[in-house]
């Protein structure tokens, strides 16, 4: 992806305050893109987008719950009043709630459907409006995970909604296509960010069980997503791509 390529081109990327999607927003402002960085954390937002913007610039910050119709529509009247316009909408935000299936509470259940599902579908038909009375191809991108792939413990509902997340850039295919918007998905695997850090674990485990010999950095997430996104990406639509060290090829369990 070049800097010329991508003069002009505006994103929203949401959940991006730190991990994949901080790494997402500044691979694409390395790349001439201008981005609003969404976190539902305040200060991690502000923190992570004066980070890039001072860096590369073109980039800022905007807090708050990317499942809420209200802040959707607001995030696009931000990305067009400060930028000029929309390109590029990447579904990042997501929620993890693990649980058992027999104990599973139905707040729990509403809870990653509305943020994981319905955060992703809200934005990705508030975009792609956007992007067609704006007379632009547009690219939009849902985070799948290797768990709508292959099944793992106490993750059921999250599961079902990274699933529903790949069946949904399908769809859109055939509604989108017209406008040239493309839809696809990424599907991480294991990958190092803060969070799975906080496993001391972590890293031994998959790195034991990935067939590559190590989970995923961020890095290698999102340059996909971003070559995702990409002009040289204008025919790929409706796919998911699986990152993760072959993993899912042959699947043994974290647990054991």
């Amino acid at each position: 992806m070049s800097s010329q390529e991508n003069s002009r081109r505006v994103a929203i990327v949401t959940g991006a305050g730190q991990g994949i999607g901080f790494e997402i927003c500044r691979l694409l402002a390395e790349n001439g893109v201008s981005v609003v960085l969404n976190d539902i954390d305040a200060v991690l937002a502000e923190k992570s987008a004066a980070a890039i913007d001072a860096r590369y610039g073109s980039c800022c910050g905007l807090a708050g719950d990317a499942a809420d119709p209200a802040f959707i529509q607001k995030m696009i009247d931000t990305a067009t009043a400060r930028f000029g316009g929309l390109s590029i909408v990447i579904a990042n935000a997501g929620i993890t709630l693990f649980g058992p299936f027999l104990e599973y509470t139905r707040e729990a259940f509403d809870r990653v459907m509305n943020t994981n599902l319905g955060g992703s579908f809200f934005l990705a038909q508030a975009a792609a409006k956007t992007m067609i009375r704006q007379g632009r191809r547009g690219r939009i991108l849902f985070m799948s995970s290797v768990t709508g792939h292959q099944a793992h413990k106490n993750l059921a509902a999250y599961s079902m909604t990274k699933a529903a997340l790949e069946m949904l850039a399908k769809s859109l295919v055939i509604e989108l296509s017209g406008y040239g918007i493309t839809v696809n998905a990424i599907a991480p695997g294991a990958t190092l960010t803060e969070r799975t850090a906080e496993d001391g674990e972590y890293e031994k485990t998959w790195s034991s069980i990935t067939p590559m010999g190590r989970p995923a950095t961020v890095s290698d997430i999102a340059s996909a997503a971003v070559f995702l996104v990409s002009d040289r990406a204008g025919h790929i639509t409706g796919q998911t791509l699986v990152i993760d060290g072959g993993w899912t090829a042959v699947s043994p369990s974290p647990y054991g």
